[in-house]
């Protein structure tokens, strides 16, 4: 592990966590940088690993990970709604976070500080062909389905594939970019790409909310137990079947024990759906994960 990569995150969301409290920064300053990271820094990391991805039948293994945990998901949440009586609106927000991770503002840099720099690009692909797919279909669907909203038609979540940059990032990458670019674009995508560990470990310090909701502890435990332990603990029985090994296995593990997504944590909020129990899963999910994730980076050797 690369201990100096790993005390920034921690140093970087206590301080972000910091200047919440303190209100030293805007209201805004959160989404205002979350799309710094969404339109810059992400797309930079994707076009400066992406062309050194060898295209290969794995791959679709490290993509069908996130696919197949997700229908695990569906069943495990169910089976506990039942058990614990949960709420409608319970029970739709254990379905986005626990099949949504935070596979990319945290899963990419913690996959480059406790795997690799090499292992980058798996993380890549199992969040854009993954978690990114999704949240814009399974997502949409939780939302129309438990929030009120009108059912997204296929049109609908299309639209919102082709609007999310890093994903246009990793198709150039894939096609036209060389995996050996003149220096002084190799240089300014290093340099963007080294900005997003603490952007994004800003931005989620900036937004994180910790209130623990009494009434929902039973909900919130078993969600975390989920995303936490369950849903990795699969996918290190799936990724052998898949034919994943190495760094590829590792990477695809430690995503998918990524915590819960901010964006579905905000999602559920902004719907009136259990608010406070979304806001606990990002939260806490976030500190746990602080101690799971190097266990679990540890555990996938593959």
């Amino acid at each position: 592990m690369a201990f100096d990569a790993f005390a920034l995150v921690l140093a970087m969301l206590a301080l972000g966590y910091l200047f919440q409290r303190l209100r030293v920064l805007p209201e805004s300053a959160a989404q205002t940088l979350n799309l710094v990271v969404l339109y810059v820094c992400l797309p930079a990391a994707v076009l400066r690993y992406a062309p050194r991805l060898h295209l290969e039948p794995a791959l679709l293994g490290v993509a069908a990970v996130p696919w197949l945990l997700l229908a695990a998901t569906v069943a495990a949440v169910g089976a506990l709604s039942r058990w614990l009586k949960l709420r409608r609106d319970e029970h739709a927000v254990l379905l986005l976070t626990v099949a949504l991770g935070n596979t990319s503002f945290l899963g990419y840099p913690l996959t480059r500080a406790l795997i690799g720099e090499h292992a980058l690009p798996y993380a890549v692909v199992y969040d854009q062909f993954g978690a990114f797919l999704i949240l814009s279909t399974f997502g949409l669907w939780v939302l129309a389905r438990y929030g009120g909203d009108s059912a997204p038609n296929a049109r609908d979540m299309l639209r919102r594939v082709l609007r999310f940059p890093p994903l246009w990032a990793l198709l150039l990458g894939f096609t036209v970019m060389p995996a050996q670019p003149p220096s002084w674009i190799a240089g300014g995508l290093q340099r963007l790409s080294d900005a997003l560990l603490p952007l994004a470990m800003l931005t989620i310090g900036l937004s994180v909310k910790l209130a623990l909701p009494r009434e929902e502890l039973k909900p919130l435990v078993a969600g975390l137990a989920l995303k936490l332990a369950l849903m990795p603990a699969l996918a290190c029985v799936l990724v052998p079947w898949l034919g994943l090994h190495g760094e590829m296995a590792r990477a695809t593990v430690l995503e998918s024990a990524m915590p819960p997504m901010v964006t579905a944590g905000a999602l559920a909020i902004a719907h009136q759906l259990a608010p406070r129990l979304a806001a606990a899963m990002v939260g806490y999910g976030l500190l746990l994960s602080l101690i799971t994730l190097p266990l679990w980076a540890r555990v996938a050797v593959g």
